[in-house]
């Protein structure tokens, strides 16, 4: 019984390393962004200007990966794609390297503040200003083995990204 359990589950259902690279180039950015709006709404950890880029950049990766998924893994567009989300997952690493650099004082942070406010009278407008949570960039909020958000997307990111186009460069097995 086992044996017959194993066929099917043998040689014919491994991923060769296209199709591979393209579910990972949909699942780590989609995972990443999944875990920032995660620790966003559900740990109250507010994301500062850096942090969105960060998003932006794995948002784009998604997009890029939906779209290889609309051709064969083994055909030149597909590739492609999966190349330009492996492109974008690789930037959100480099911002998230800076990033990390910023928190520990290495690099000068950005100079500007970003806040969305929308009130029809001034005392409105002064009231959600007043209201919006001002976060730094230079200030980490939170970290896990002493590494923060921006490190672990880094750590993340552009191993994933390396990896990924590795395998979208291979050429499929017959």
């Amino acid at each position: 019984m086992a044996e017959a359990v194993a066929a099917p589950l043998g040689e014919t259902s491994r991923l060769d390393a296209p199709a591979l690279a393209r579910l990972l180039a949909l699942l780590v950015p989609a995972a990443l962004v999944l875990g920032a709006f995660g620790s966003q709404y559900l740990g109250g950890l507010y994301p500062c200007e850096m942090c969105w880029w960060q998003r932006y950049a794995h948002m784009a990766g998604i997009a890029a990966a939906l779209i290889a998924f609309t051709a064969p893994a083994s055909s030149g567009r597909s590739r492609t794609f999966v190349l330009l989300a492996a492109l974008a997952i690789a930037v959100s690493g480099a911002i998230a390297v800076y990033h990390a650099g910023v928190e520990l004082h290495i690099f000068e942070g950005v100079t500007t503040c970003t806040a969305t406010a929308h009130g029809k009278t001034t005392a409105e407008l002064f009231q959600q200003i007043m209201k919006a949570p001002l976060i730094r960039c230079d200030e980490v909020q939170w970290t896990f083995l002493g590494i923060s958000l921006a490190g672990w997307n880094a750590i993340i990111s552009l191993p994933a990204a390396a990896l990924i186009a590795v395998l979208a460069l291979r050429e499929r097995r017959a």
